[in-house]
């Protein structure tokens, strides 16, 4: 499924949480490796807060390679408060790239999906949830629903 830059702003206006702390990472996080343990997905999970990592592991099947992914793509989102998946769509519509677009290295910047803006409510984009292992959408939509997860579990307190 492609998503379109319309999408992605949406998810980002819904997706929002009243407030993130060690236990929404855990719970986010856990759910994350339940599913790619259930489902067999070889990801790499990573939680980060105001520059904390709260949450990171490596299932099996996963390489150094995507901690280095994961590295680019949450320097993607710090840089730009967007997903990466909505980055890359703007800049493949511009038919430009990220060294071109922003005068930033591809070696250090990821506009890839997979990493997702932890956005509070009233205050803005303070930390990422960032998946690494399966395609670009696929990861982007793993965190999605994670996301998703938390807010059903956060309303049925």
């Amino acid at each position: 499924m492609e998503y379109s830059m319309d999408e992605l702003l949406s998810e980002e206006r819904e997706l929002v949480f009243s407030y993130f702390n060690e236990k929404s990472a855990w719970i986010i996080g856990s759910w994350l490796y339940e599913t790619a343990k259930t489902e067999n997905l070889p990801i790499t999970i990573d939680i980060n807060l105001s520059g904390r990592r709260l949450f990171h592991v490596a299932c099996p099947g996963t390489s150094v390679d995507n901690d280095a992914w994961i590295e680019r793509k949450v320097r993607m989102v710090n840089r730009t408060g967007h997903s990466s998946l909505y980055t890359g769509i703007r800049l493949k519509n511009q038919g430009k790239t990220v060294e071109a677009a922003m005068l930033l290295p591809e070696s250090e910047y990821a506009p890839h999906g997979g990493s997702f803006p932890i956005i509070i409510k009233n205050t803005g984009p303070v930390g990422t949830i960032t998946v690494s292992g399966l395609s670009q959408e696929e990861d982007h939509r793993l965190v999605t629903k994670a996301i998703r997860y938390f807010h059903k579990e956060e309303e049925s307190i």
